[in-house]
């Protein structure tokens, strides 16, 4: 999605396509805060299963207004045939806080911050190089 936007913005055409409705469920963990976690599980005696993840669920349509917000720009979102994959997904994070009193520290919105940034240039680059 932050490619999409990142293009959006860059080209000034503020439309982008969706597969479906927008209404599938996810939630989003933040690499810094996936590697933390995989990091306090590898150095324990832990041995049971445990979800590393975000216990926040967004809506596609919602991740896709909270990137065009990081973005600076209004889009168009486009709902299009194509897979959804499963209605919803979502990580419980209960066992992870009882093991470990520790839970993810990046805000959804942080996480994205730092991604949309780094896709952003890298989207910049790509045009530039293709209008030479």
């Amino acid at each position: 999605m932050c490619r999409k936007v990142a293009v959006a913005k860059l080209t000034g055409q503020h439309e982008i396509e969706m597969w479906g409705d927008g209404e599938q469920t996810r939630s989003f963990l933040y690499i810094d805060d996936c590697l933390e976690g995989i990091y306090r599980l590898m150095r324990s005696d832990y041995v049971l299963p445990l979800n590393i993840g975000s216990d926040r669920m967004v809506t596609i349509n919602q991740l896709t207004n909270i990137v065009a917000d990081i973005a600076g720009i209004k889009i168009t979102v486009k709902h299009i045939p194509g897979p959804l994959g499963v209605r919803g997904r979502n990580s419980d994070n209960t066992r992870l806080r009882e093991v470990f009193k520790w839970e993810p520290q990046l805000t959804l919105e942080q996480g994205l911050k730092c991604t949309y940034t780094w896709i952003e240039k890298r989207v910049a680059q790509k045009l530039a190089v293709e209008q030479k």
